[in-house]
């Protein structure tokens, strides 16, 4: 058995079988996102190359549930990952994306606290913060990332030529709004 905090090894083999090095039995894409259902981090390496190779069974497990019409991701936010593979501002998606998610899970979690109590929508601090959070990830992810970050800019206007900001420019104001957004949340 593998110790407290330690991810769960799932080996792959040659004939692409996944195997569960805890139950030793073999195992499915859907068990998979079971254990990680229940809280349960995993690590998937190839049995004779060593090759982690679990990022690549996670996008995976997504793929198949977007297929079935179980969306989570909208097109455009879709679209927008796309499109951070191939800009300079592709390394700041993947903080903002973690720091977007660690939000969401802690709003939820006080959420779940609150609902012990009698009026739980009228005590819930933090739920303002977190509907704006989540307001501005999207408009983020979007590509149309606005004044409720920062207050700022809120992207070029196809209107009056203003559109030449070199990517440099939109990536520094993108590290701005995220160093604010930082700040207001350490805050709360």
């Amino acid at each position: 058995m593998a110790t407290e905090g330690e991810p769960l090894l799932i080996k792959r083999y040659a004939s692409r079988r996944l195997y569960n090095t805890e139950t030793s039995d073999y195992v499915t894409l859907e068990d998979i996102a079971g254990f990680i259902r229940t809280g349960r981090d995993v690590k998937i390496v190839d049995l004779k190359s060593g090759d982690d190779l679990t990022r690549q069974y996670l996008l995976q497990i997504i793929a198949e549930h977007e297929s079935r019409g179980e969306s989570v991701l909208p097109i455009t936010v879709l679209t927008d990952l796309v499109r951070s593979y191939s800009t300079q501002g592709g390394s700041v998606v993947p903080d903002f994306l973690a720091m977007s998610f660690d939000m969401l899970k802690e709003g939820q979690s006080k959420m779940m606290e609150n609902m012990t109590a009698m009026n739980p929508m009228a005590r819930m601090p933090g739920f303002e913060a977190m509907r704006a959070q989540q307001e501005a990830f999207m408009k983020a992810m979007t590509g149309g990332i606005t004044g409720g970050l920062s207050g700022q800019w809120s992207g070029p206007d196809p209107q009056d030529g203003d559109g030449d900001r070199s990517a440099t420019e939109e990536l520094d104001e993108i590290k701005r709004q995220l160093a604010d957004l930082q700040s207001k949340l350490s805050k709360m």
